[in-house]
């Protein structure tokens, strides 16, 4: 009983806020619906807010009311979660009104839309890299912004699901046994991330792939790409003298050379 009562008190309150939409869409008095508007933008009812400030569109255009109103035209589809639309309405507002005191925030709205579609890093990053990308563009518009530190952690961020996402591919390249693809995915990890915690990891799945390639190759390419490995590991230990994966890369670096010798006999 006390369900249905209150399920037929949450269709009152709905038809109820149907109803004032409706009504006041139907009114002339266009400065009571766009008080109206500003009201149900307030209370967060995002919905409604927007299909009255899309309304009032052709009214207010040109009006001193329009920056504000056309500026939370914007946010009614970013807190709706239509984040495509919002990043092309935020760069609209940026456009038509490159001078309001709102720009700035637009402009990273615009950048924070791209990178609230951001997936997780197994998926297609395109739109990963527009908001680095975006977010780059507003650190360089505005230098001397209080969320230039907020901007950068998000491209810091962004960096590191791209990142995940390269070794990942790598990774699948060495479990398939694609070695040399493998190999060639690993050496891109340290040149598209040179900053990376990670890169003697890389360097040293990068030799593994390679020997990995070496071993499974016809006897006629086997010296060749064994000598591949030790350059490699020679390489390890010019960029890497510290590592602790040292001793790793020098039993591959001495497997790879009793393999050419026994080649040579």
């Amino acid at each position: 009983m006390i369900r249905i009562t209150y399920l037929i008190a949450v269709i009152i309150v709905f038809s109820s806020c149907a109803s004032k939409l409706t009504k006041t869409l139907k009114s002339t008095d266009y400065e009571y619906k766009y008080k109206v508007a500003e009201q149900y933008y307030a209370q967060k009812k995002y919905t409604q807010a927007q299909v009255l400030f899309e309304d009032l569109f052709p009214v207010f255009k040109g009006s001193a009311k329009f920056e504000d109103l056309y500026y939370k035209y914007a946010y009614t589809a970013y807190n709706l979660k239509d984040y495509t639309n919002a990043e092309n309405l935020f760069k609209t507002f940026v456009e038509t009104f490159p001078t309001s005191p709102k720009a700035e925030d637009a402009d990273f709205m615009r950048a924070y839309s791209y990178y609230k579609q951001s997936p997780k890093a197994a998926l297609d990053q395109t739109n990963t890299l527009k908001a680095m990308g975006q977010m780059q563009v507003f650190i360089n518009t505005h230098p001397g912004s209080s969320r230039i530190r907020e901007a950068t952690n998000i491209i810091d961020e962004s960096r590191a699901k791209l990142e995940v996402k390269d070794y990942k591919n790598a990774e699948l390249y060495y479990n398939l046994g694609y070695y040399r693809a493998a190999a060639i995915a690993y050496g891109s990890l340290l040149e598209n991330f040179p900053d990376t915690q990670r890169g003697d990891e890389y360097k040293l799945m990068a030799i593994k792939s390679y020997y990995q390639f070496a071993l499974n190759s016809i006897a006629e390419k086997q010296q060749e790409r064994f000598e591949t490995v030790i350059n490699e590991t020679v390489d390890f230990s010019d960029r890497f003298p510290e590592s602790k994966l040292a001793k790793s890369v020098d039993q591959y670096k001495t497997q790879s050379l009793n393999y050419i010798n026994t080649i040579k006999k």
